[in-house]
């Protein structure tokens, strides 16, 4: 489970983040919607434990990432807007590597069948990551995820980039691993893959979480008239 408790971000005078809270359970995918600079990629960030929180905490699976952030990470992936993959290594060397740094030895065939499970082409598999498309880098990183066996998944904006059937083969994964019961972050300004994704929605701005919606009560078009007039309060705030 990833959970944030009145987790708070400054930096001196600007709040990036205000006293957020927010659960995410086994099986659910909490999409994070918002305009740049609304806090999105600083929660993120915090539950990696790449920043500090001014006040507040967050946990993972109930460990406090700040008192224990490596212990955290052996029940946590990330997958940012460009995952960094080593270009001269084979998408099966990656997978078996990063594997490795978590202390999961795969063989090849066990790593092949495992990229096979992502929808990575077969001619693919033994080709140099240089030559990858984004959407075929996307898809050596979930496989990296579900080799760790990880509960929980922090994504930032995955899909951003990405062509029609990427985003559509990227979202199917995303509702595979809600099916392993995998608790999902994601954060998107893709307002169509967070209703079709998501189990939850929230939208933010200014740093704090304004709106949280659940994904099957809001239509798409309901959810993009939300979000539009939350971003126009936020460049228009005497209008509020």
């Amino acid at each position: 489970m990833l959970a944030a408790q009145h987790l708070t971000k400054r930096y001196g005078p600007v709040t990036a983040l205000k006293a957020l809270n927010l659960r995410v359970q086994p099986g659910e995918v909490f999409c994070l919607l918002g305009a740049n600079g609304a806090g999105k990629t600083t929660t993120i960030n915090l539950f990696m434990g790449f920043l500090q929180p001014t006040s507040g905490t967050v946990t993972i699976n109930g460990i406090d990432v700040s008192e224990r952030p490596a212990e955290t990470k052996q029940h946590l992936a990330y997958i940012p807007e460009n995952l960094n993959l080593y270009t001269n290594l084979t998408g099966l060397e990656n997978l078996r590597f990063f594997s490795g740094l978590a202390n999961v030895w795969l063989n090849d065939e066990t790593a092949t069948v495992l990229l096979h499970s992502v929808g990575l082409q077969p001619e693919a598999i033994r080709r140099r990551v240089g030559t990858y498309s984004k959407g075929m880098r996307q898809k050596v990183g979930i496989a990296i995820a579900k080799a760790k066996g990880v509960d929980n998944l922090l994504l930032d904006e995955p899909t951003s980039g990405l062509d029609p059937q990427a985003s559509n083969d990227f979202a199917r994964l995303i509702q595979d691993m809600r099916a392993s019961k995998v608790a999902v972050l994601m954060a998107t300004h893709d307002l169509f893959r967070a209703r079709e994704t998501g189990t939850h929605i929230g939208i933010m701005r200014a740093g704090e979480l304004v709106h949280t919606v659940a994904a099957d009560r809001i239509s798409l078009h309901e959810l993009e008239q939300l979000y539009l007039e939350t971003v126009r309060a936020d460049a228009n705030p005497t209008a509020q």
